[in-house]
Order: structure tokens, then sequence, then C-alpha cells
């Protein structure tokens, strides 16, 4: 698509660094160079304020990547790219069927409702919980990771969504201030909300983080 557009050398592509590496690989091979803006902290999508400060004279275009099942705010940033002449394209996620939506919408409610001691995520209009991302309170990534660790020695199949943002990968790295993207690479862990978990599965899931706390200090 970017090919398409005619993005290609000299020309810059804003993208987030919160998220896998394909997107700023897909701007490198079309010749152009990746720019990496920060992040809402409540979608985890591009923040349109932060992709207008990114923006130059070589911009071409913005890449929105649609994140855990929350939208990127796409009507913001396609303003922006009319004001600025870019090109917007979008990355979205796999859809998930209308039952197996609900079904997940049902234990994400269940988890809002009984959590202690970890962020629940901000559900919006349209929140498919293709994953559903909690913040682990602490000093930064020990906590979060310690945590983690103690919930699988529970038996809960939690995992560290984003464990390194792409602007710190070697072939990516940048001097960028992304203060949002920092923070939630440190402290975000993806629970379980598949529909074939069973209510008791639930139940373990919830005892186990209301028993850590979410507190868990790094051991030295």
């Amino acid at each position: 698509m970017l090919r398409a557009a005619g993005a290609g050398a000299g020309d810059e592509v804003v993208v987030p660094a919160f998220g896998s590496v394909d997107v700023a690989e897909a701007v490198t091979l079309a010749g152009a160079r990746p720019v990496f803006a920060d992040i809402d902290p409540l979608t985890y999508c591009l923040d349109p304020a932060s992709v207008e400060a990114a923006v130059t004279s070589r911009t071409a275009a913005v890449v929105a990547v649609h994140r855990f099942g929350r939208q990127a705010d796409t009507g913001r940033l396609r303003a922006l790219g009319r004001r600025h002449g870019l090109l917007v394209l979008e990355q979205g996620e796999s859809e998930v069927p209308y039952d197996e939506m609900a079904q997940r919408r049902e234990r994400a409610a269940y988890l809002d409702a009984k959590l202690k001691g970890v962020r629940t995520p901000e559900g919006g209009a349209g929140h498919t919980y293709q994953q559903y991302v909690v913040r682990v309170p602490g000093n930064g990534r020990p906590d979060r990771d310690a945590f983690a660790q103690a919930l699988r020695a529970r038996g809960v199949d939690c995992r560290v969504p984003v464990k390194t943002p792409v602007h710190r990968l070697p072939e990516f790295r940048r001097c960028v201030e992304l203060p949002e993207t920092e923070r939630a690479a440190g402290e975000t862990l993806a629970l379980p909300v598949d529909p074939s978990l069973s209510k008791r599965e639930m139940q373990r899931i919830v005892a186990a983080c209301n028993a850590l706390g979410g507190l868990l200090q790094p051991a030295f």
C-alpha cells in the first residue's frame, strides 16, 4: 500500500513503536524511513497529537495500527492527514466472530468487576478484547515481570504483549521521547479472556491476581 501510494526514498512515515516490528519493516521495504510517535495510554494506539508533532516536510504517510481490540482515532488522524496532505493507512486486527466477541466481552466484564491490585483496561465503544491488557503498578518492568512469573506459577497463562518497543530495537534505534510507549511497555500484561475459559478458570485468574495484589517489588 505504501509503494502503491508513492511512498519511497526520502519520505518519512509515522508509525507506532508500541507493537510488532512488521509496520516499521514494511516502511523500510518501501524505501522510506519510519518515524515513531507516542501512543494514547488508554487505547495503546497512536496519539494524534504526538503524530502531529512528528510531522515534517518529508512526511508522506501515517500508519494507524488498531491494538488489542481497540480502534485508533482514525477520525482525528484523517483530519490531520488532510491538513498536512498525508496519506493515512490502517493496519487492522483479525476479525472476531460475533459470538466469540460477546463471550470475550462477558469475561472482560467479569475481570473488570473482580480484579484488584492491577489497573483494568478502559472498555470504550467497540472494544472487542482481542487481548485483555492490564497495568501492573510498581516501579517499572521488574515489577510487572515478577508479577507475570508469579501468575504463571499459579497456572495463569498471561503474557507481556510488547516486550521491547520498536524504537529500542537495534535496527530501528531512535533517540526519541515516547513516555507513554515506554510506560506501557514496562507495565502491561495480557490476561486470558478466551471463550474456552470456564467460570472456575476465570475465578482462578482473579484469585491469583488479587492474592499478589500487583505490588510485587523487584528482587535485588
